[in-house]
């Protein structure tokens, strides 16, 4: 089976090569681009898979480009991960505002980067046809299709986003920690502060409108989804 296609989005030419060489090893098409228009252009063209995202671009930097990626509903479902020198925390919760799904800071090792790649897309490719539509509170997630509607009307989540919503849905009424939420979408052991956590959850909230509410906050412990009464 062929492996899914990944664009590189990254002015640095040795960064390029490092990239390329190790993906390509692992059997991944690799594409390039070495700024944010022509990365634009190539995810309109080819819709890849996953698009690494250097933050330090001439013209168009990352912040703005990932702002046009998720406003478009065409490109908006692919996961963007950022890869960047800059650390900061407010960076990163930034990153993750915007719609980033993962935030990899220079220098990086190539083995950490493909076993992250690795992993988001492989809770792609899990999900099976016998999947069934999750649906509460008029809200309908369809797991195979990738797709939310909220009464009918398309939303547009990161996949983070869609994997808490999803993970939410599954489990009403449960009460789930912020570390326990990022194990259950992002694999055990995977680093993240709370804040990144709270800011994709709010992110989530707002894109759900009224039934943003549904996510419960419990104080002191984490998150839950409302369960629905049954008449």
């Amino acid at each position: 089976m062929a492996k899914a296609s990944i664009l590189v989005i990254e002015d640095e030419k040795d960064i390029q090569e490092i990239i390329s060489f190790n993906l390509e090893r692992e059997g991944y098409t690799v594409m390039i681009a070495d700024n944010a228009e022509k990365g634009l252009d190539i995810m309109r063209k080819v819709h890849p898979d996953l698009v690494l995202l250097d933050m330090m671009l001439p013209g168009i930097d990352g912040f703005e480009a990932l702002r046009k990626i998720k406003a478009d509903r065409t490109l908006s479902q692919c996961a963007v991960f950022m890869v960047t020198a800059r650390s900061e925390d407010a960076d990163i919760v930034a990153g993750f505002e915007l719609g980033a799904d993962d935030y990899v800071t220079k220098p990086f090792s190539p083995k950490v980067l493909i076993a992250r790649i690795r992993s988001r897309l492989r809770e792609v490719s899990s999900i099976t046809e016998e999947a069934k539509v999750l649906t509460s509170h008029g809200i309908a997630l369809d797991p195979v299709r990738h797709e939310v509607c909220v009464e009918g009307e398309s939303l547009s989540l990161s996949v983070t986003e869609f994997a808490l919503l999803e993970h939410f849905m599954e489990n009403p009424g449960h009460v789930f920690s912020r570390q326990r939420l990022i194990d259950a979408v992002r694999g055990q052991n995977y680093q993240v502060t709370d804040r990144a956590v709270d800011v994709q959850i709010l992110g989530l909230r707002k894109k759900l409108g009224s039934r943003g509410d549904y996510i419960e906050t419990v104080r002191g412990i984490g998150y839950r989804w409302k369960e629905e009464r049954r008449a």
